[in-house]
């Protein structure tokens, strides 16, 4: 096969729609879990679990997935995790129920570790001075992905209640939610169909002992000068006989592949523990608590999309330029100081319903829901200092129920807050972690770990990595509810404090190297 200069670039961003797709499904649940909370009456753990659901899920995938593309190969187990990603978006669209909905999420959850098998994927693939690009435009989808999410909820949001004929025709006003969820499967499909045009992994292909087909790939990704000289790497750093799978589980854990185990497991952790996911998937919701109302808590969460994609693109300009751990340094940092802000902020928040507020609130007396604004009477005059104080006395007055449903206006009418600064933080945060934690995590992965035990050692990192983001997810409305949101954005400033100090520990840089050079480094320290 001839020389295709831009085949690897190719590859490389048709495996990364499977970011986009996870993206999607990730952030699309924040306009939803509203209205679906209130249809289903959840609590505040169920709807924790309706937005977790794939995540847990995602603990099975990331377990098999590394196994699974070593026996199978990279590209039919991507195809797998897209038709996966089609069945979920289908299923969610017409859930009719809350174990319905929570069972086509955590379908779509093993799709997940697309997350997983992408990067694996483009660095095999990828010359090691664009390694760091290539692989960053998966994180890159992931947050075009979130950012699509964001404004076509916001779009629905908005025609839902334009009263336009073609709307009520669709059932648009009807069926809100389920529009924003049925959309993710027009790109599910395209990724599905765009994954049969790609090649398999050499270094898979040669693991395999399949060299013919091996050295044909690379002789569509270099030029033919370059063709024996790569091969001849890929064989020695496969020449080691892998095992069985417990033996590559064993390895993994042998000290050799110490550093690279430390790093990897220090990394996926910081990466969720320090809250991502509870802001990308409850956007709207931590924008209601500052009081901006919910319409305008929508239009914010596609500001939050917008700083995603434009640092990430920072990131990738920078991170075979800087490097990955100055990248790590100035992202931590940064998210640490952002979630200062969201702390003193809300910290410094006060709750005081007025005759007023009572007045406009009057709109929202609902029979049937056992709300009647009047019956707030009691609270006025008094001032709250916490979300927390002010949230339990409107379940005393009103009941769980209409606290829950009507919880953004109530707070609206009653708040006293910088709302700015809210917003600062939240975008600080959000622009901190696309430049570094975000795209930074995935290029380590694909980096550190050496052929043999890659597959293995990505699934292992990466289960660790979706249970701290399974449990951020399920328990944020529980510590919104019962920690306040002072407390639970300091938790988050913690964590990356104590991430910063392991990095600039532990990290040695990457950028530049080949993986095999890079598995040589690793096992010498």
């Amino acid at each position: 096969m001839d020389y295709r200069p831009y085949y690897s670039l190719y590859c490389a961003i048709i495996v990364s729609l499977g970011g986009f797709v996870f993206g999607f499904d990730a952030s699309v649940i924040s306009g939803v879990i509203g209205a679906v909370s209130t249809e289903f009456n959840l609590t505040p753990i169920e709807s924790g679990f309706v937005v977790a659901a794939p995540t847990l899920s995602a603990l099975v995938g990331t377990t098999i997935i590394g196994p699974l593309s070593d026996a199978l190969g990279r590209k039919k187990v991507l195809i797998i995790i897209a038709f996966l990603y089609v069945l979920s978006a289908l299923a969610s669209a017409f859930a009719t129920s809350y174990f319905m909905l929570v069972a086509a999420r955590a379908l779509g959850g093993f799709a997940f570790a697309s997350l997983v098998i992408a990067p694996l994927y483009i660095g095999e693939i990828s010359p090691a001075q664009s390694r760091g690009k290539r692989v960053s435009l998966n994180q890159l989808n992931i947050v075009v992905g979130l950012s699509v999410a964001y404004f076509t909820n916001y779009f629905i949001l908005h025609v839902s209640s334009s009263g336009a004929s073609w709307v009520s025709t669709l059932g648009i006003d009807m069926h809100t939610w389920r529009w924003m969820l049925g959309l993710e499967i027009v790109p599910a499909l395209v990724f599905f169909l765009a994954l049969f045009s790609i090649s398999d992994s050499p270094r898979w292909l040669m693991l395999k002992g399949r060299s013919d087909e091996a050295r044909k790939v690379v002789a569509t990704l270099l030029p033919a000068e370059q063709v024996e000289a790569e091969i001849n790497i890929i064989v020695q750093s496969s020449a080691v006989d892998a095992g069985s799978l417990w033996t590559r589980i064993g390895a993994i854990f042998g000290p050799k592949m110490r550093l690279a185990l430390i790093v990897g497991v220090v990394v996926g952790i910081t990466q969720q523990i320090t809250g991502i996911n509870a802001i990308f998937f409850y956007a709207p919701t931590i924008f209601e608590q500052s009081g901006i109302g919910t319409n305008a808590a929508f239009a914010q969460a596609v500001l939050v999309g917008v700083i995603n994609v434009v640092f990430t693109l920072f990131a990738m300009a920078l991170i075979d330029k800087w490097g990955r751990k100055p990248l790590l340094i100035v992202g931590l940092s940064g998210i640490a100081i952002s979630m200062a802000l969201c702390t003193y902020g809300f910290a410094q928040a006060t709750y005081e319903l007025t005759p007023s507020g009572i007045t406009q609130l009057q709109q929202l007396d609902s029979a049937d829901r056992g709300f009647d604004a009047r019956s707030l009477s009691g609270m006025v005059g008094k001032t709250y200092a916490s979300d927390i104080e002010f949230k339990e006395a409107l379940k005393e007055l009103i009941g769980a129920s209409a606290a829950r449903d009507y919880e953004s206006e109530l707070i609206k009418s009653s708040i006293q807050i910088n709302a700015t600064l809210i917003l600062i933080g939240i975008l600080g945060f959000v622009a901190s972690f696309a430049i570094s934690l975000g795209p930074v995590m995935w290029v380590l992965f694909s980096e550190i770990f050496p052929n043999q035990l890659r597959g293995v050692a990505i699934s292992f990192v990466g289960l660790l990595n979706s249970m701290i983001s399974f449990t951020v997810q399920l328990v944020f409305p529980w510590e919104l509810g019962t920690l306040g949101a002072a407390l639970t954005f300091s938790s988050y400033g913690i964590f990356a404090v104590i991430g910063l100090l392991l990095v600039i520990w532990l990290l040695p840089e990457t950028k530049g190297r080949s993986l095999e050079e890079l598995e040589a480094l690793f096992a010498k320290k």
